[in-house]
């Protein structure tokens, strides 16, 4: 069963969802979560107290909206457009994420949160 959450940065919030992976189910249970975003092109991703490895959902192929973890620097990631590795209009990662979660709605109104200091996701 899906998990729902509300992310917030700056004056947004959205609402998304975890998925019923052990991945996402270990995420949910480290929130609320509070941390300083980094940006890569249109992606946040900061550290969180999760340390989990590549899952059946890994991929490098993620839409505007995919929530990953990506196990290298135990980070969460969040996709709202084109990343510097992406050829078209869909974000492409570093390396492979494991797909935990989405964002319910328009994820590229976080463009407007860029230069954010802080984000925080909570259960909703």
């Amino acid at each position: 069963m899906p998990i729902k959450i509300n992310i917030m940065i700056k004056d947004i919030i959205l609402e998304a969802e975890f998925f019923d992976t052990p991945c996402a189910r270990a995420i949910a249970g480290a929130l609320p979560i509070i941390a300083v975003p980094n940006e890569w092109g249109d992606e946040f991703y900061f550290e969180i107290p999760v340390a989990e490895t590549l899952d059946d959902t890994a991929t490098t192929a993620v839409k505007v909206g995919d929530i990953g973890y990506w196990p290298p620097g135990n980070a969460l990631a969040i996709f709202f457009g084109p990343t510097p590795m992406s050829k078209g209009s869909d974000p492409v990662p570093a390396s492979a994420v494991n797909i935990v979660g989405a964002i319910n709605g328009d994820a590229s109104i976080l463009k407007r949160a860029k230069g954010a200091t802080e984000i925080s996701l909570e259960r909703a």
